[in-house]
């Protein structure tokens, strides 16, 4: 039995044992283990073993570093360039192969009937990632580009049937971002598929068979609360919003000094036309059958749109910015692409057989996919015009430790 005087003395050495030397495995095992009311620890410190490895093998360098094989010296030529061309789209896969990675966690929160609001975050960053790595994408050809025309010369014959267009990981990004085979261009006159080997062929059409992007996001939005509760619509609310803005621009227009009848009326023909135009994506089905998302995700869309200051709103709109980033990356880089090729090898045929940049060219505007979302734009309407919510609703949307009525 320790005397009280030793127990002081013990505690005294504890507390004078400085953090800087706490870390210590030696001194902090006597810390931990000294006394009549500690136990003796049965891990220490040094028993912790790390496996040794260093940066080259944990990146797998050695293999990275091996994987570039340039074919010009097969042939006895000097193609110095080649290797650019090989690294460039070796990294093109790399950065591909991130995507389809953010796609998987992405799709994994989406596939639940109820996306938990926690889990929205990772989804919003994930998006916006694809988006920095898609930007990158676009200065890459920068990269490229320093290759001029005669240099690809160098060895462009020596490429056979291989092409860009072979590129199974963004085939796969673009069918499960929503990309419908129905809406891909024809590539010669073929599928753009029947390019790829089979047996890429075949992990293409299976992964067509999941719930795409797109498709998880029209459901999403149309679980979107506060569109409609209580007694308030947002459908009957923006139709009077913007009955009550239009009607005081026909009467500006009709108080106009000095404006010609015939200008009158075809401005006040105008107006209403666009009555017209904000209405048609009310009702159960929607005027026009471009939409690709259903009416009630489309007017949630709107909602977010309109109401994006509301704090619970704000990740729901950052959600449709990224996504609206996504198609125009996807764009800028398809044209980008399309402008390259035409300055490398002018109208000559692709590499593959390819139609080259004409149908670079053409897909950069008819594969879009979150082309509802640019389309919106045309239904904001100023901040002055948009509908008061009920205060219930208001109160809903902040967040919960703000008790302002």
């Amino acid at each position: 039995m320790l005397s009280g005087a030793t127990l002081r003395r013990q505690r005294r050495h504890k507390r004078s044992i400085s953090v800087t030397r706490i870390f210590d495995s030696d001194i902090l095992n006597r810390f931990l283990c000294c006394g009549p009311y500690l136990k003796p620890v049965s891990l220490l410190w040094s028993d912790v073993k790390t496996p040794s490895i260093d940066c080259g093998k944990y990146l797998s360098l050695p293999n990275l570093l091996a994987c570039q094989h340039p074919v010009a010296p097969n042939h006895g030529r000097v193609a110095h360039d080649e290797m650019l061309f090989i690294i460039v789209h070796q990294v093109y896969e790399l950065w591909f192969k991130q995507i389809l990675h953010e796609l998987d966690r992405i799709e994994r929160v989406f596939a639940k009937s109820m996306v938990a609001e926690a889990a929205l975050p990772d989804v919003v960053r994930g998006f916006e990632r694809v988006v920095a790595i898609l930007k990158i994408s676009v200065q890459q050809l920068d990269v490229l580009e320093t290759m001029t025309p005669l240099d690809f010369l160098d060895f462009r014959d020596l490429l056979s049937t291989a092409s860009g267009f072979q590129s199974l990981q963004f085939r796969l990004i673009e069918a499960r971002l929503g990309l419908a085979e129905s809406r891909r261009l024809l590539f010669d006159s073929k599928a753009a598929s029947e390019r790829l080997p089979e047996r890429d062929r075949q992990t293409l059409a299976y992964e067509r068979q999941r719930p795409t992007v797109l498709d998880a996001l029209d459901g999403w939005l149309g679980r979107t609360p506060f569109v409609s509760m209580g007694d308030f619509t947002f459908d009957q609310a923006y139709r009077e919003a913007i009955d009550a803005m239009l009607d005081r621009e026909i009467t500006q227009v009709r108080a106009e000094i000095g404006l010609e009848p015939e200008r009158c009326q075809q401005e006040i023909d105008a107006l209403e036309n666009a009555r017209n135009a904000f209405g048609s994506i009310f009702g159960d089905a929607l005027a026009e059958p471009a939409w690709r998302m259903s009416a009630r995700s489309i007017r949630a869309a709107l909602f977010i749109m309109l109401y994006r200051d509301h704090p619970a709103l704000q990740l729901p709109f950052r959600l449709l910015a990224a996504l609206m980033d996504i198609d125009e990356t996807m764009t800028m880089w398809r044209y980008r692409h399309a402008l390259m090729v035409e300055r490398m090898i002018g109208v000559k045929t692709g590499t593959g057989g390819s139609s080259g940049h004409v149908y670079l060219r053409r897909a950069a505007d008819q594969h879009r996919i979150f082309i509802d979302l640019f389309r919106l734009s045309t239904y904001l309407i100023p901040r002055s015009a948009i509908p008061t919510l009920p205060k219930s609703i208001e109160r809903q949307m902040r967040f919960v430790y703000m008790t302002a009525p």
